[in-house]
């Protein structure tokens, strides 16, 4: 794999507390199998969001910053990522901008008279 293409996990729920620990350490050894910058998770099947949810995805985001990586949500449900700004967890999502940065087909406001860049 090379160092742009991410690895990914497929995350299916609900998840029990026993079976956290167990994708942790698949987080952990397929980045280092794959040595991949980034794992992306998606998390479209993880049903209803609640805190077993928020647990698990902290934890996976701690084992993957531990390694030295990142973390990527696919196809997270509205109420799941809202309920991650809730608690102060900050995940990138697929096919969002990154912040700070403008959504791509926004213009900026021009003032007449503005000099043409």
């Amino acid at each position: 794999m090379d160092d742009i293409t991410p690895a990914e996990i497929v995350l299916a729920g609900p998840v029990t507390r026993d079976e956290v620990t167990g994708l942790c350490d698949d987080v952990r050894e397929l980045l280092e199998a794959t040595g991949a910058p980034v794992i992306v998770c998606d998390v479209g099947g993880l049903g209803p969001p609640g805190l077993a949810s928020v647990d698990l995805l902290a934890r996976l985001a701690l084992t993957a910053k531990r390694a030295g990586r990142g973390i990527r949500l696919r196809d997270p449900d509205p109420a799941l990522h809202a309920l991650l700004d809730l608690v102060g967890l900050r995940f990138e999502v697929e096919g969002q901008p990154e912040q700070r940065e403008p959504a791509l087909g926004v213009e900026e406001a021009v003032e007449p008279g503005d000099p043409a860049v």
